[in-house]
């Protein structure tokens, strides 16, 4: 039997604890509970639809950008109200109750991708699916950590790989907030982690890569996402069970089309049906924010 493509957007639902409020002008406006902010997205070539008065009349904080930094990510928090350096929020799905810790930093990332909730579910319903006694779950380049809480909220036992000692001091935090556990904090290099647990003949129910285009390994080994992806894909083809199983592929690069993830999955991977496309978030003005690409599957 032929496998199904399906070309799918896919939409943030609703969501109590987040809210793009409007975007534009190469910024976005975000609620994180009661906590809104201005960060700088450079998808966001249009107009605002909310004038900048009331843009600051309703502002927390806004991130500025240190424009001697060439990369455009480093910068500063500038409070225009009282404010706190870190605050949770919650997430809720079903029987899953996630909760996440939100800091400032150099950077104009806070702890959480919004965008990709739809994945925190797929995850929860596919190892639900699976009807497996403690399923084997790996994430890779995994941040924060909302993609492993969702599977530790499932039932599994999970893997968690970033190379940045402090991103994974940050996962435990929600872990622990969240009053999750069986959940296995390893600080190293994603490439290599992969290769050992080919050499090692393990297998695992489902496996969620989330790479930056450039990073650093704790040793220094260097990540680029054109290089090496293609490699990690197919070493991780190697270690995903055969059956009752699922890969979430997410991609961040400004530029890249969800044909490239299709093509990487579909040449590495047997499955009945891929889903693949955008990640999108609409504003209250319902402009349709584009925030990466994705390809998953479940068999």
């Amino acid at each position: 039997m032929k496998s199904k493509l399906t070309n799918k957007i896919l939409t943030l639902e609703s969501w109590q604890d987040y809210e793009l409020i409007d975007c534009g002008n190469f910024e976005k406006l975000e609620r994180f509970g009661e906590i809104i902010l201005a960060r700088p997205e450079p998808q966001a070539i249009w107009d605002k639809s909310l004038s900048e008065k009331q843009w600051s009349e309703r502002l927390h904080s806004r991130f500025l950008i240190d424009i001697q930094n060439s990369n455009g990510e480093k910068g500063i928090w500038k409070n225009l109200k009282k404010t706190p350096n870190n605050w949770s929020i919650k997430f809720t799905y079903k029987t899953m109750n996630l909760r996440f810790i939100l800091k400032f930093n150099t950077f104009k990332h806070i702890g959480i991708f919004p965008e990709q909730a739809p994945n925190w579910n797929f995850i929860f319903d596919s190892i639900k699916s699976q009807n497996t006694e403690e399923p084997l779950i790996l994430n890779l380049f995994a941040y924060t950590g909302g993609a492993s809480l969702a599977a530790s909220s499932a039932g599994a036992r999970v893997y968690h790989v970033d190379s940045v000692k402090q991103v994974i001091n940050h996962a435990n935090e929600n872990a622990e907030l969240s009053k999750l556990s069986k959940i296995h904090w390893i600080v190293e290099d994603a490439i290599k982690f992969v290769k050992r647990q080919v050499n090692k003949g393990v297998k695992y129910d489902g496996i969620i890569l989330d790479p930056p285009a450039f990073g650093r390994g704790p040793n220094g080994e260097k990540w680029i996402l054109e290089k090496h992806l293609n490699e990690i894909i197919k070493d991780c083809s190697k270690i995903l069970k055969e059956e009752k199983s699922f890969l979430i592929l997410n991609l961040y690069s400004l530029g890249w089309s969800p044909i490239l993830a299709e093509n990487l999955i579909k040449q590495n991977f047997y499955f009945n049906e891929l889903e693949f496309g955008e990640l999108i978030i609409n504003d209250s003005f319902d402009k349709k924010l584009p925030l990466g690409i994705y390809a998953r599957f479940l068999r």
